[in-house]
């Protein structure tokens, strides 16, 4: 059975824990009070046995079985139906997790939907059943408490959020090759975010006029005021994480360009350094070249060269070594090569 909590309420108190549902409806009809009924991934038979207890449309129910809903409120007759994205903050994993939590509500009954562990609704009931006389404006209250808890489960999330923002900022500078992956990662969390916590501003005002059957008094606009006030900062903080966000994608990419450009340009200076280097190699090379040239071929020591009985042989070949030595060393010398 998916039933969690399953009670009737008088004048906010709790005075019957029925042992099904059936029984829920029975006291309920005898006693003229609110029944609190707290359901944990029901199957189809038992939501539609709820449904037609208590007349709920069936396009709702059928949003309830289906899941993945976003934020909304919405009304069908006498009924409203509320859907919200509590959410928790994986801090090891730098991912959020969310939830979904479905409400329907009447003049006389509450029933929740839980598709997730959090928000912890029986924290909820503790907290409404220790204020009877705050439980005893109906089923709104109970409204006002849900919305409350899901919102106050944000800040953690909220806080770890900027936590990461912050190791971003001071991680930009470092180098770190997976920053850029982490602030994609981190921006689509910190969207995935925004979404659930947007649409919670109207969601609230709408809750604040309430209904034909469902008016909340001056005590309830004030606190469900209180909420609106917590979900407006909580929202500017996030509308802040994705500027920061986006702000530090375009500093990364301006840095991992300016690193780029350093690199090619110490390349750029190594291979200029390089050439003049091969520049004075070759130089010399040349220049030494020349003169063993010369002594090559004279070394060769033919008879038929004129030049070895020749008496300014020696002098000449030593002469046009010394030539062509300097003569090169010159040119090179005028074209900056040493």
């Amino acid at each position: 059975m998916t039933i969690v909590d399953n009670a009737v309420y008088v004048d906010g108190r709790r005075t019957a824990d029925p042992e099904g549902l059936e029984e829920t409806f029975f006291i309920l009809r005898q006693r003229q009070g609110m029944a609190w009924i707290g359901l944990y991934r029901p199957d189809a038979e038992e939501l539609r046995s709820v449904a037609e207890e208590f007349d709920l449309s069936h396009l709702a129910v059928e949003d309830a079985l289906a899941g993945h809903q976003r934020a909304k409120l919405e009304h069908y007759g006498e009924t409203l139906f509320l859907v919200l994205r509590p959410a928790r903050y994986l801090d090891d994993l730098e991912k959020v997790e969310f939830g979904e939590i479905h409400v329907f509500a009447g003049a006389d009954f509450v029933v929740t939907v839980r598709r997730a562990e959090s928000p912890d609704l029986a924290r909820v009931r503790r907290r409404m059943e220790s204020q009877p006389e705050f439980l005893a404006l109906g089923p709104a209250a109970v409204l006002y408490a849900i919305v409350d808890q899901v919102v106050d489960e944000y800040e953690p999330v909220a806080a770890g959020l900027e936590n990461d923002v912050d190791e971003i900022e001071d991680d930009l500078f470092a180098a770190d090759p997976g920053v850029s992956r982490r602030i994609y990662e981190l921006s689509r969390q910190v969207i995935m975010f925004q979404r659930a916590t947007a649409p919670l501003a109207a969601l609230l005002q709408a809750l604040m006029v309430g209904s034909p059957d469902l008016q909340p008094g001056p005590e309830l606009q004030d606190h469900f005021r209180d909420v609106l006030d917590h979900v407006l900062r909580l929202n500017d903080r996030i509308t802040a994480f994705r500027a920061l966000l986006q702000n530090a994608l375009a500093v990364n990419a301006a840095l991992v360009a300016q690193r780029q450009n350093d690199e090619m340009r110490l390349l750029t200076e190594s291979s200029i350094a390089q050439n003049e280097q091969v520049k004075r190699i070759s130089s010399w090379a040349a220049i030494l070249f020349a003169p063993t040239l010369i002594a090559s071929i004279y070394g060769m020591n033919f008879r038929a060269m004129p030049e070895l009985e020749w008496f300014f042989g020696y002098p000449m070949a030593l002469g046009l070594m010394v030539a062509m030595g300097l003569v090169l060393y010159w040119t090179f010398r005028h074209n900056k090569w040493i």
